[in-house]
């Protein structure tokens, strides 16, 4: 399970990439590819505060305005309503990645790099059987994220990757499993059931006239 509570003293900074996504980094470290500073520096617990209070908003950039381009088109957003289902299941990806499991890698060129994100609570997960491969980015849900094995931390094989994330206008959930050895796995999308209401419901009772 991911502690967000342990004793760190490394001095991190907020950064940001293309899409307008948060993670945190080490300060003393080079920004990794396509991150760039966010103006925050501190604490763990600072700049992850930090980040739950700017983002507000989890949808990426690229979405978020292509959301703001339908509402401003009624067309446009009519015709997206519209559109028949495609005939690819590639092209539909969040049925496509929610039906079976698909190999999975995470963006980091290292397994002390993929820890490190796992740490700071943001992850990049990539699809690789999709057209061009498929890179979403998470929030990690920590209660459900997990690193197995060896307590001593010499022997952690395998980490347990969960969180969510808005794809196509859905929010859907990812999980996934991925072997540190080779930081290659398996992992799929979740689409959460709607909530059913069992709130009870009351009848009203007639009342008779005199």
């Amino acid at each position: 399970m991911i502690d967000k509570d342990v004793a760190d003293d490394t001095v991190y900074r907020v950064v940001l990439n293309h899409e307008e996504q948060y993670s945190i980094w080490p300060a003393g470290k080079e920004n990794p590819l396509g991150w760039s500073d966010a103006g925050k520096a501190g604490t763990k617990a600072e700049c992850l505060t930090y980040i739950e209070e700017v983002w507000t908003d989890m949808r990426p950039l690229s979405l978020r305005l292509e959301m703001e381009k339908l509402a401003k088109d009624k067309g446009a957003y009519e015709t997206a309503l519209t559109e028949p289902h495609p005939a690819d299941p590639h092209d539909d990806l969040v049925m496509y990645l929610s039906q079976g499991d698909h190999p999975v890698e995470p963006t980091a060129k290292s397994v002390e790099q993929f820890l490190e994100r796992i740490e700071s609570g943001y992850v990049n997960m990539k699809f690789t059987d999709t057209r061009g491969g498929t890179v979403l980015g998470i929030k990690l849900d920590p209660a459900a994220s997990k690193i197995a094995g060896d307590k001593s931390g010499l022997q952690q094989n395998k980490a347990h990757i969960v969180g969510e994330l808005t794809l196509n206008y859905q929010q859907v959930r990812l999980i996934a499993d991925v072997e540190l050895d080779t930081l290659k796995g398996l992992g799929h999308l979740e689409i959460p059931k709607p909530r059913l209401d069992l709130s009870p419901t009351l009848t009203p009772i007639p009342v008779p006239t005199p």
